[in-house]
């Protein structure tokens, strides 16, 4: 029934100045009531201008508090669309869309007859009376009240009588309102996504989840795509699928995003001395997605899976998108080592862990999920750990050494433990390294490999700074040289029999820095014996027993090897056995006094009998250097021998047993003797043969390790002496 003139031609002029102002609902009712009124007995069921209004002020109060920027917009957009199609056309003409009612025409209009405003009429009214709208509840309040089936099923048959109509070609006069009403259609359908939209958002709040909300979205959704299957033909735009299901995807993913910039606002990571913070916000953001995920897992998923919608993959695939944003930026402002640290080990052991979740019993996604961080940004904060990394462990390693040095600095004796000298460099060090590669063992195995390359080179920079500083220092003594020996060997069994491919290299600079302090120990002892080798194989040590003095200290000594590590030990003990060798044999080869007749055959016998003293002694001692024994006998043998044509069978003997010795030693043995030009020349030419076929076998001496008269230096009065000869 058409509405009297004097009630559509009233307040209308004056209505686009209304929408300008906000309107709470009940001021949207005051003024629906005061305009409305007069047709309130004609419209019937049918919803007026002002019951539109008002529902739709309520969707739009409704959906300003819920739902994001993007949505309050589209709303704000499909109301102005609305309200203006509501109201008259310029030309006085009713609006498409004022719901059963037409106006009597105007003077632009009146010969019109009134046949076109009662098809109008039928025209609207078929195609707005749908089944909700029987029962008097309008599409914008079926959207408020969030019953989106029943919002969609009378928009779709909205939309339906619309296209009809189309096709039936009835608005080829006035094809103006078929945009119009079509428009109006598309708005309500951008009202019910933007509600969409706001229920997603308010799904992970601290309200609860409404489990029908939830179903009745996934239902509108499914029922959307069963309707708008594919774009028609023709390009209508009424009849475009609506892509709810990928609105419903960007909804879930920017409540994740908002979710995970709830975690550490205000929170600045960069400073320098932040890396608690840091790790207080990543603890902050684990917890709040494991909880926003396990109330997707627990309460979410099972209300959309009612209705066949699968919510958990977008969800996890939301938040894990949301979580690598906000890393990237965190990755951007990481400083420092710790920092670098904390945030590869969050990645690595934390977010990625399988317990992240707890029990989990959802089905993993159809596809991986991408790296939480691109490689490019993993590889760049994996260098800048490693940089950083590089210069903390040189600076853990100087701490070490001013610890040493303040140890030295208060002459403190080293501990003894389990029977050895024991210094805690060692147990340092290893601390050191393994706390190291452990930690970046548990961020990836690539930068476990990269830190013990670090440290080995570290350690090898150590090493020659330690043995510096300790040799120059004044707390040079025997237990602290031993408690230093003890520690390099520590090293070697430790570190190099578990990372040998790593600290391969070190087994050259820590058996370097070994040496040094061993030699160091033993120039002590030298120092002490070598004033005893001075009055060896001469007329008063024919018959005085000078060796005994001598062989006292060298048991002393050897007293301290007891505190060594076993290994060294021996090795020790063997070098003191070949200084003494050696020290007997220089004296031998370079005499002060010539003995002659009966003296070199009482000094041959008397070198027989020392030479079984040292040997028991350090046989006693425990040295395995037994092939030291056979060198002072030999000489002595050559010494007092009365049958001379055996001198050769005793060279032979020599050269063989010591492949070290040269053609001096030769001519200085043979020098003992005096046994004249031709048979001296026949014994060199001899053992100079005996000793090609040494160098042509291969058989040197210092190759063995076997090194004794390469290290006999002789004087140049020994080469005048051959000459003489």
């Amino acid at each position: 029934m058409p509405l009297p003139q004097t009630e559509a031609s009233g307040p209308e002029p004056h209505r686009p100045q209304e929408p300008a102002e906000p309107h709470t609902p009940a001021q949207g009712a005051r003024r629906a009531s005061s305009e409305d009124a007069p047709g309130a007995g004609h419209e019937g069921s049918r919803p007026g201008l002002g019951t539109l209004r008002r529902a739709f002020s309520r969707a739009s109060q409704r959906a300003s508090v819920r739902a994001p920027r993007g949505d309050a917009r589209l709303l704000r957009l499909s109301g102005r669309f609305l309200f203006g199609s509501l109201r008259r056309t310029p030309d006085n003409g009713p609006a498409g869309d004022q719901t059963g009612s037409t106006s009597e025409p105007g003077p632009a209009c009146g010969r019109k007859g009134s046949s076109k405003a009662k098809e109008g009429v039928s025209r609207r009214s078929s195609t707005r009376e749908g089944p909700a709208e029987a029962e008097g509840t309008s599409v914008a309040d079926l959207i408020s009240e969030r019953q989106l089936l029943a919002a969609f099923e009378q928009l779709r048959h909205l939309e339906t009588g619309l296209v009809a109509e189309k096709a039936s070609c009835t608005f080829q006069q006035d094809p103006t309102g078929f945009a119009r009403r079509a428009m109006d259609v598309c708005l309500h359908y951008d009202g019910l996504a933007a509600e969409i939209g706001a229920i997603v958002r308010e799904t992970l709040g601290p309200d609860g989840v409404d489990a029908a909300a939830l179903e009745e979205l996934a239902r509108v959704v499914r029922a959307e795509e069963e309707a708008h299957p594919e774009p028609p033909a023709d390009g209508d735009f009424l009849r475009t699928p609506r892509r709810w299901r990928q609105y419903w995807e960007d909804a879930v993913r920017r409540s994740a995003e908002e979710r995970v910039r709830q975690a550490g606002a205000g929170e600045a990571p960069g400073a320098a001395d932040a890396a608690p913070d840091l790790a207080r916000l990543l603890a902050e953001l684990g917890a709040l997605v494991r909880r926003d995920l396990q109330k997707v897992q627990r309460e979410v998923h099972p209300a959309y899976a009612a209705a066949g919608f699968p919510a958990w993959e977008a969800y996890l695939r939301a938040f894990h998108g949301a979580v690598a944003r906000r890393l990237q930026e965190l990755a951007h402002d990481a400083r420092g080592c710790e920092q670098l640290y904390v945030l590869l080990d969050w990645v690595a052991n934390v977010y990625s862990s399988p317990d992240f979740l707890g029990s989990q019993d959802q089905a993993l996604p159809s596809e991986p999920l991408p790296p939480l961080l691109a490689p490019e940004v993993w590889a760049r904060l994996e260098d800048d750990y490693t940089s950083f990394l590089e210069t903390k462990i040189s600076s853990c390693f100087d701490g070490i050494l001013q610890l040493e040095q303040s140890r030295w600095a208060a002459a403190d004796a080293p501990d003894v433990l389990q029977g050895l000298y024991h210094t805690s460099l060692s147990f340092d060090v290893c601390m050191l390294v393994a706390e190291h590669v452990k930690a970046a063992g548990a961020i990836s195995a690539e930068l476990e490999a990269t830190t013990l390359g670090i440290c080995a080179r570290a350690l090898g920079l150590f090493l020659q700074k330690y043995e510096k500083a300790f040799l120059e220092s004044g707390a040079v003594s025997e237990p602290n040289l031993c408690a230093s020996i003890n520690a390099c060997q520590e090293l070697r069994t430790h570190l190099l029999a578990k990372f040998p491919e790593s600290f391969g290299e070190l087994e050259k600079a820590l058996g370097a820095a070994a040496r040094a302090f061993q030699k160091q120990l033993l120039q002590g002892l030298q120092s002490a014996v070598q004033p005893l080798f001075r009055v060896l194989c001469t007329k008063a040590w024919l018959t005085q027993d000078l060796l005994q003095p001598l062989m006292d200290k060298v048991v002393a000594f050897s007293g301290l090897l007891e505190h060594m590590a076993p290994p060294l030990a021996q090795e020790t003990l063997q070098e003191v056995h070949r200084y003494v060798v050696r020290e007997y044999l220089e004296q031998a080869l370079r005499p002060r006094e010539r003995l002659r007749g009966a003296d070199r055959r009482s000094g041959s016998q008397k070198m027989g009998l020392e030479a079984q003293a040292i040997s028991s002694t350090f046989q006693g001692l425990g040295s395995e250097a037994t092939w030291l024994g056979q060198a002072i006998p030999c000489v002595a043998d050559i010494l007092g021998e009365t049958y001379k044509d055996d001198i050769g069978r005793h060279l032979e003997t020599l050269i063989k047993s010591y492949p070290d010795i040269r053609r001096d030693h030769v001519l200085a043995i043979l020098a003992l003797r005096r046994l004249g030009r031709r048979r001296n020349q026949h014994f060199l030419r001899h053992a100079q043969a005996l000793l090609r076929a040494a160098a042509k076998a291969g058989g040197s001496g210092a190759a063995g390790g076997r090194v004794l008269f390469e290290e006999i230096e002789l004087s140049t009065s020994i080469d005048v002496l051959v000459t003489c000869i």
